[in-house]
Parts: C-alpha cells; sequence; structure tokens
C-alpha cells in the first residue's frame, strides 16, 4: 500500500554551521577571498545523518497496522529531509512480535510499534493505553490522553522501563472475533480456547474458557491445526487477509474487548533525550498524522470489506445474544475493576482512565449514539 505523499509545511531543523560561518568573516581581508568556498561550506544534511531501528509486532507490510510504522517513517523522512532515518523492521526480523518492547527499553532498538497491552505482565498500567473491556472509543481515548491527563500517566508508566510513549495509531472500534461454532449461551464458552489478549482473556476466563496470547503471524496456523476454537482480531479487513474466514464461519459483533485500539510508538528514553526538541516535535508530528490517518483508514476499509465477506464468502456478522451481552459487561466491569485496583499506580490510571470515560460516554451516546440509532431508522427500510 504506497502512502500519498504530502506537501510538507514545516521546514527542516537549521544545520549547525556557525563555526564555519565565524571562521569566513574573520577580518583578514587577503585570506578570505581565497578561502571562501573552502571555509563556507555548502549546507551537507547527510553529514547529520541519523539511523534509527523501528522494531514491530506486526507481519512484514501487513495492511494497516504493519503499515502504521512504515507512514511513521516516511513522514519523519520527509520532514527532516532525509536527515532521520527510521528502518521499519517486521516481527521476527529484527527480534520476535512481543519481543520489542525489551529491545528498546535495553537501547537494543530504538523504537516499537505495537498495542500496549501486550505489556500488562510488566505493569497492569500499560493495558488502559491500548484497550480494556467495556472502555472508551477511539475519539475518547485519544482525547484522555491528549487532553485528560493521559498521556502524563503514561509518561511516568514508561519511564520505569527506560521508555517515552506516544500514541501512534488506532483501530477503531474492533469485532467480536471468529469461532468455529454457534455462540447462542453463556454454555458456549466453556472449554472455548480463544486467542484473546489484554482483559478480554480474563473475561473469556471466567466464562469458563481459555484464553491464548498469539502474534498476528501465528493466528491462522492455530484456528487451522485446532490449537484454538476462536480468535479476534482486529474487523473485516485485516481478518480477511489471515483468511479467518477459511476455518471459522461464524463471525459475531460486538468486540466487548477493543472498543477502540489505540496504538503506541516507544523510544528508548536515552534516545528520545538525545533528540533536539525540534526532532521530537517531527515525531510527534508524525505520530499524529499516523493517528488521524489510520483511523479514517480502518473505518472506509472495514465497510468495504464487510461488504466483501457477504458478496464472495456469504459470511454477515451475527450479533451476540442479549443473555451473553449483559454477563460479559457484568464480569467485564469486575475484571477492569479488580485489575485497576491491583497497585497504587495502577489505581491511579485506571482512576483517571474512568473519569474519563464516564464523562465523554456521555456525551457520545447523546452524539454519535443517538445519530447512529437515527441513521438506521431512516436508512435500513
Amino acid at each position: 500500500m504506497s502512502v500519498k505523499r504530502r506537501d510538507i509545511v514545516i521546514g527542516a531543523a537549521a544545520l549547525a554551521t556557525g563555526a564555519s560561518v565565524v571562521g569566513a568573516l574573520r577580518p583578514d581581508k587577503k585570506a578570505a577571498p581565497q578561502n571562501r568556498n573552502t571555509d563556507i561550506a555548502s549546507p551537507n544534511i547527510s553529514k547529520n545523518r541519523r539511523q534509527l531501528r523501528l522494531a514491530t509486532s506486526w507481519p512484514k507490510d501487513f495492511p494497516g497496522l504493519g503499515q502504521m510504522p512504515n507512514y511513521i517513517s516516511e513522514r519523519v523522512r520527509e520532514m527532516t529531509d532525509g536527515r532521520l532515518d527510521i528502518k521499519v523492521y517486521a516481527a521476527g526480523e529484527l527480534v520476535g512480535a512481543l519481543e520489542c518492547f525489551d529491545a528498546v527499553s535495553t537501547g537494543a532498538a530504538d523504537m516499537y510499534h505495537a498495542a500496549e497491552y501486550y505489556w500488562q505482565g510488566k505493569a497492569n498500567g500499560f493495558t488502559f493505553f491500548t484497550a480494556v473491556p467495556n472502555g472508551m472509543t477511539a475519539a475518547e481515548i485519544m482525547g484522555w490522553i491528549d487532553h485528560g491527563g493521559g498521556q502524563e500517566l503514561w509518561d511516568d508508566l514508561s519511564a520505569g522501563f527506560n521508555i517515552k510513549p506516544i500514541q501512534a495509531g488506532n483501530t477503531g472500534h474492533q469485532m467480536g472475533g471468529w469461532y468455529k461454532r454457534e455462540m447462542q449461551s453463556l454454555e458456549d464458552f466453556r472449554g472455548l480456547r480463544m486467542r484473546i489478549p489484554g482483559l478480554g482473556g480474563e473475561v473469556i476466563r471466567r466464562l469458563g474458557g481459555t484464553a491464548v496470547a498469539l502474534p498476528g503471524g501465528e493466528i491462522f496456523q492455530a484456528l487451522q491445526s485446532g490449537a484454538i476454537d476462536a480468535t479476534e482480531w482486529v474487523g473485516p479487513w485485516n481478518d480477511v487477509s489471515f483468511g479467518f474466514h477459511r476455518e471459522a464461519k461464524n463471525y459475531y459483533a460486538p468486540g466487548f474487548h477493543e472498543p477502540g485500539a489505540s496504538l503506541c510508538l516507544g523510544v528508548n528514553l536515552d534516545v528520545w533525550n538525545s533528540f533536539s526538541r525540534a526532532d521530537q516535535a517531527v515525531i510527534e508530528n508524525a505520530c499524529q498524522a499516523v493517528n488521524h490517518y489510520s483511523l479514517g483508514e480502518y473505518t472506509t476499509k472495514n465497510g468495504s470489506w464487510l461488504k466483501v465477506l457477504a458478496k464472495d464468502y456469504n459470511i454477515i456478522p451475527k450479533i451476540f445474544p442479549d443473555e451473553i451481552t449483559r454477563e460479559v459487561g457484568r464480569i467485564a466491569d469486575d475484571v477492569v475493576a479488580e485489575f485497576g485496583n491491583k497497585d497504587k499506580t495502577t489505581q491511579k490510571i485506571f482512576e483517571s482512565y474512568l473519569s474519563a470515560r464516564d464523562t465523554s460516554r456521555k456525551w457520545t451516546e447523546i452524539s454519535d449514539g443517538l445519530h447512529i440509532r437515527a441513521r438506521q431508522i431512516a436508512l435500513d427500510k
């Protein structure tokens, strides 16, 4: 997938040419003319070029998720006229899909692009910066991080691991997953082996199932071999790319576990502090750009591939029965509350997240929520 180039109106950072200029302007009239060309060298951006390594959790060039770090790399390269050159490594090329956090923390890599809930085993608070069950939508979590104190809490948490975190993409609402059998009642979760990370996995366990953590590139084989009975991933666009519809015919909505999954660019803190403020701003703006770009892309592509599923594969998403929705919601609230109160650091993050969710959801419900309901009534004739 090619990313459209845009005219960049942000100027590249100024080069440090002060020393040569001073030499050229010294009051030696005889020496100045013959040394003019050597003392005042043409700006050479390449001599200040810096190469950085970015490890990801995604398969190489995978639609959406796998393209987000490439987009960041391209934007940074454009805004610095090639002076900052970020080389992107797909999962397994530099380190494993779930090893990029440690690689960046120790300095083995400079940056990672991944979902923060992958690291909840290191600190509970990380999961709130991706998604939690019954949590915030994409717009709501962006609001919390940018305007509700979330970034400061995230910075404090990640600094303990020598990492600077930045929002860098969002998939929007995710689907409830692919199942080999129909999910008609709560009994159907008993014994179910499902690929699902984060706190959504704990909800599945409390329903009597088994939650399995697998990186994206390993899911299809596990589904095909029978190692798992079900999986969630993202939505129609990415799910069809992985071929889940060939092994599990029952596609369910909505996804209770990730109502708006935020992605992260994590930068080694020593590397981050070595950048000028101008270069930090370039990286931040590239991440803001991919946040905007990815949410629009996922919304559009998921709609298109939803049609493909119906037309080419005769798969129409099913809605979870009310019995399942109510019980999943009840358990999810308990799981998130228990998890959020396990330690003081997580509790501080949880309380901030909960306050932001409960404030923003009222507006979401009477704005987007009621509009969508009214539009359904008007258009679904």
